[in-house]
This record gives structure tokens, sequence and C-alpha cells, in this order.
């Protein structure tokens, strides 16, 4: 006999036990007491056992009574366990959190937004991790990770996309006559030491490209992985760079009110596109939903900040 017990009724029957009475049960539970008595009668149907002996108006729990309350004693602990649970994760107190970022982002952008997310949200797990723009775009479409935030790739059916596209801008040192200047061209730089990226990277083929175009001279000193060592390399007046927007907001930040580098506006426009990808598979937990929507926010605010910077 298939028997289909309803969360209400042992909760019903567990009260009744606590309390010893119908009355003081309907009260507690806020119901009718014949209600309450009703939803009894119905479960003892159900379950084809007498779980209370009925002498003058009292009632006197049977062995089968005891045996059945531990049984729903389990029960509705693993359902408030699993409710609390829920709970937890809607409001972002629990649950994890996976997200793979590209170099640029991983000094300071990220870690300082994700140190944000996760202030006051102590079982909340979160994992971060820096891989290149093409790796990342990998374990994002495998579904390893919630999220991604790389350098825009290639459209592809396995993977959700938010494009940004960024323009790069000029450091130079503080001292530099060109950091009077409200931009830079190539006429500028014309001849300068310059680090940029690998030969094959979109901001050196246009960086090259702007000056071949101008008819400057483009003289590539430092090849980098990334920009972020560049920082050191113009800081130290052995070049000047073009660089993208992420690796300047990150020396805002990490320069504190100390700055040695000057950060202005570069023309001809040079982008840099970046996206906030995720698994176009699978859908997204409740955290990181919340995670992208302040993702987004932050490269909003960070254009925000670098345009005021760079008026």
């Amino acid at each position: 006999m298939t028997m289909h017990l309803s969360l209400r009724q042992l909760s019903t029957f567990r009260e009744v036990m606590r309390s010893g009475s119908i009355s003081q049960a309907a009260r507690t539970l806020g119901r009718t007491q014949p209600a309450v008595s009703t939803m009894v009668q119905t479960l003892e149907a159900q379950l084809g056992l007498a779980l209370f002996v009925r002498t003058q108006g009292k009632l006197t729990p049977t062995p089968e009574a005891r045996f059945f309350l531990e049984e729903c004693e389990d029960i509705l602990d693993r359902v408030e366990r699993t409710e609390r649970a829920l709970d937890r994760i809607s409001a972002l107190q629990s649950g994890k959190l996976q997200v793979a970022c590209h170099p640029a982002a991983s000094s300071v952008f990220l870690p300082r937004l994700m140190t944000r997310f996760l202030e006051g949200r102590d079982a909340l797990e979160a994992s971060l991790i820096m891989r290149s723009s093409d790796v990342i775009e990998d374990l994002i479409a495998s579904q390893q990770f919630d999220v991604g935030f790389s350098e825009t790739p290639q459209p592809r059916t396995s993977i959700t996309q938010a494009d940004y596209d960024l323009e790069c801008v000029c450091i130079l040192p503080k001292d530099d006559p060109l950091a009077r200047a409200d931009l830079v061209t190539p006429a500028d730089l014309d001849g300068r030491p310059m680090a940029v990226l690998f030969d094959d990277h979109p901001t050196a083929i246009q960086t090259e490209a702007a000056f071949r175009e101008a008819g400057r001279h483009f003289n590539k000193r430092l090849e980098l992985r990334t920009f972020l060592p560049g920082l050191h390399f113009v800081e130290a007046g052995l070049c000047v760079m073009v660089c993208d927007m992420i690796t300047a907001y990150s020396q805002l930040h990490l320069a504190q009110g100390q700055q040695r580098l000057a950060i202005r506006r570069f023309r001809p426009r040079i982008s840099n596109s970046v996206s906030i990808l995720t698994p176009g598979y699978a859908t997204q937990s409740v955290v990181a939903r919340a995670f992208i929507a302040d993702l987004k926010q932050a490269v909003g605010q960070m254009q925000e900040v670098m345009g005021q910077a760079l008026s």
C-alpha cells in the first residue's frame, strides 16, 4: 500500500505528541481543534494504526506512536535543515563561487571586487584563479567555472558573453614632458623606446599599425606577456607604453595617492575588448548571478573613473 503523508500531517502529529492534547496542539499551531483532530484521525487511517488511545477525553500515545514520532522527528528536522540551507543560499550566505580571470584583472581589479562580495558571507566558498584568456574560454565552455573574465573570445554556443570595448591608455613617467599633454599620439612617441605585448596580441598589432599609418618610428624595446611588469619599466624610465585600461586602473589603486606614473589618453584609439563569460548550457546559481551583477557594475565604475582621470 502506497501512503502519501504530508509534512503538515507529520508536524501536527509531532505537536500533539509534544503537548499531550489536541486543544493545546491546536493553539500552538494556530488551527481549530476539530481540524487538528480530523488530521490525526486521517493520519491513523492512512497508516492503518491507532496512534492514540482515547479515554474520557484524554489521549494516550500507543507504542506505535512513540516509534512513529522518532521517524517524524528525523524527517522534519531534515526538512528544516534543508529550508535553512536554502534560505542561506538565497540570501547569498552559503554556496560556492568559482571565478577565472585573465592576468590584467588578477592583481587588483578582481581581488578587490571579490573581497567586497565576500564580506559578511563567512559560509560562502569562493575560488579565484588566474589563467590566460584562451584557457578561461575552455574552462567556461566545459562548465568547470561559474564566471570567467577575459579578453573577448570568438562567439561560441557553449559560452554566453557580455563584451566591453575598453580603450587603451598611454603610461608615462610622472615627470615626462608629455605628462602635461591632454593626449599622446604616435608623433609624440616617435622613436621612443616602448613596451608592448607579444606580436600577435591585438593591442600590439593596433599600436604598431598606428605608428606605421602616422609615418612614425615604432621602437619596440620590451616585449611582454602582460602589461603589469611594464609599469615598473616605465617608472624606471626605460620605456613608455600603451596599455589596457584595467592595468592602468589597478595602478591608480596601487599608487594610493603616491602616483609616480602619468596616465594619458592615446590617439588614435587602441581597443582592448574584455568579456564576462558564463557557461552557455548551464543554469547560473544565485551566487553566480549576484557576482556577475557586481562585476558588470564594477566594469562600469572603472570606465567612469578612468574617464574622469583622462579628462
